[in-house]
C-alpha cells in the first residue's frame, strides 16, 4: 500500500481493525472471567488459582521471541488471525468437552495455556502492524483510543460474565468467545486490506535462531531501547506490590468487604478509560520520554500514597489516578517503539517488551508475595513508591532516552 493510499484508507482500516479486536478481546475477557470464578468457586484452592495463573502467563513468556521472529517474518495479519482462530477452535472444542460431562478443572489449565500462547502469537504481530496502517503523526491518538476501549472492555467484562454465570451456564459463555473471534477473524479476512510489510514479501534466506539473535543484536546495538527494557523491567517489579497486594491490604486494614473489593477494581477500570481519552487527545508532551516521566512519576506518587492514606475514600481516589496515569505511561512507551524501531525489526522488539511484560511482575511478586505475611503491605506500597519516584528521577535525566523521545520529523507540528 502506497503511502498516499495509506492517508486516504487508514482511518476505515483502524476503525475496521480495532473494531475485530474489540469484538474478540471482549469474548475473551468474558472467558477469562468466568473460568477464574469457576475455578475459586468449585475448588476454593489457592494452590488451584496460583497454577491457572502460572498457565495463563508461562506460554506467553516462552513465546513471545519466537513470535516475534514470525511477525517479522510472515504476515501480521495471518498471524493473528491464525492466533484467533487457534483460541477459538480450543474453545469450541471445550465447550463440547464440558457439554459431554468432561469439566476436569485440568482442562481450564489447559485452555489457559493455549490462550497464553495465542496471546504470545498476537501481541507483537499486533504491535507491529499498526504502523503499516497508522500515519505516524496519528499513532498517540490510535494508540491512546485502544488503551481506553481496552479499559472500559475490562470495566464491563467482570459485571457480564458474573451475569451471565447467574443466569446460564460456563458452556455459553463458551460459545459466545467463539462467535465473537469468528466475528473478528471474518472482519479481518474479507474487509481488512494490509499490504505484507517488506521482510514478509522477501523469499527467506536466514533461520530462525538467526532472525532471533539479529533482533537481540539490534536491540544491543540501540542504547535507548537497552535503557527503555532495563527501566521497564525495574519499573514493572517495583509496580508489583500496587497490582497484586493491595486487595490483600484493603481485607486486612479495611472493613475487606466484597464491596470495597469491587471499589478499587471499579476506580481503576474508570480511571484507565480516562487516562486513555486523555492521551489520545493530549497527545502528550513533544518528547515522549517527558510524557513517560510525568506518567511514572503519578504512579509513584500513589504507590506511596495507597501506603499511608487512612480513610478508603481517598483510597479509591489514588487508586483511580494510578489508573489514570497507565495509559499515559504506556501509549507513548508503545508509540516511541512503532516510531523508532525499523519495521523489519518491530515484531522481534515488541516480542522482547512481551517477555519483559509478562515476567517482571510475577517475579516481583515472588519476592513481595512471601513478605506480605511478615511485613505490613502498607510498608512495601511506601518502599516501592519511593523507589518508583527515584527512578522516575533518573528517567527524566536520561539523555540517551531523551534524545529518542524527541519527535519525528513528520510530527514536528503534530504536538
Amino acid at each position: 500500500m502506497t503511502a498516499e493510499k495509506l492517508k486516504e484508507n487508514w482511518l476505515k482500516n483502524i476503525i475496521l481493525f480495532l473494531s475485530s479486536q474489540t469484538i474478540s478481546l471482549f469474548g475473551s475477557s468474558l472467558v477469562q472471567y468466568a473460568i477464574m470464578w469457576h475455578i475459586t468457586l468449585t475448588t476454593q484452592s489457592g494452590l488451584m488459582m496460583t497454577l491457572y495463573i502460572i498457565c495463563g502467563f508461562i506460554p506467553t513468556f516462552l513465546l513471545s521471541p519466537v513470535a516475534g521472529v514470525w511477525a517479522d517474518r510472515y504476515n501480521r495479519k495471518w498471524l493473528i488471525i491464525l492466533a484467533d482462530g487457534m483460541i477459538a477452535l480450543s474453545t469450541l472444542l471445550l465447550a463440547i468437552l464440558f457439554l459431554m460431562g468432561y469439566d476436569s478443572i485440568w482442562l481450564l489449565f489447559v485452555m489457559a495455556a493455549i490462550r497464553a500462547l495465542g496471546t504470545g502469537i498476537q501481541t507483537p504481530a499486533v504491535g507491529a502492524i499498526l504502523p503499516q496502517i497508522v500515519p505516524k503523526d496519528k499513532l498517540t491518538k490510535v494508540n491512546g483510543a485502544n488503551g481506553s476501549i481496552q479499559a472500559v472492555i475490562m470495566f464491563v467484562s467482570p459485571m457480564v460474565s458474573a451475569a451471565l454465570l447467574a443466569m446460564a451456564s460456563i458452556e455459553i459463555i463458551f460459545f459466545i468467545d467463539v462467535i465473537t473471534a469468528a466475528i473478528a477473524i471474518v472482519t479481518l479476512l474479507f474487509f481488512l486490506k494490509i499490504a505484507v510489510h517488506e521482510k514478509a514479501a522477501e523469499k527467506q534466506t536466514t533461520s530462525y535462531f538467526s532472525d532471533f539473535k539479529e533482533g537481540i543484536k539490534y536491540v544491543g546495538g540501540h542504547a535507548f531501547l537497552k535503557r527503555l527494557f532495563f527501566f521497564f523491567a525495574i519499573f514493572l517489579v517495583m509496580m508489583a506490590p500496587a497490582a497484586f497486594l493491595t486487595p490483600l491490604q484493603v481485607t486486612r486494614s479495611f472493613d475487606g468487604d466484597v464491596w470495597e473489593l469491587t471499589a478499587i477494581e471499579i476506580a481503576f477500570s474508570i480511571g484507565m478509560m480516562a487516562g486513555g481519552a486523555i492521551i489520545a487527545s493530549w497527545g502528550g508532551y513533544k518528547n515522549r520520554v517527558r510524557t513517560m516521566t510525568l506518567a511514572s512519576f503519578i504512579m509513584g506518587a500513589c504507590t506511596l500514597a495507597l501506603g499511608v492514606v487512612p480513610i478508603f475514600w481517598l483510597y479509591l481516589g489514588f487508586m483511580a489516578l494510578f489508573g489514570v496515569a497507565m495509559p499515559i505511561f504506556n501509549t507513548p512507551t508503545t508509540v516511541l517503539l512503532q516510531e523508532k524501531v525499523e519495521e523489519n525489526y518491530l515484531g522481534r522488539v515488541f516480542g522482547v517488551m512481551g517477555m519483559i511484560s509478562t515476567s517482571m511482575m510475577p517475579i516481583g511478586m515472588l519476592i513481595f508475595g512471601p513478605l506480605a505475611d511478615f511485613v505490613a503491605i502498607e510498608w512495601m506500597l511506601i518502599g516501592t513508591g519511593v523507589l518508583l519516584i527515584v527512578l522516575t528521577f533518573f528517567l527524566g535525566r536520561d539523555q540517551v532516552l531523551l534524545a529518542a523521545g524527541e519527535p519525528v520529523a513528520t510530527e514536528s507540528n503534530a504536538n
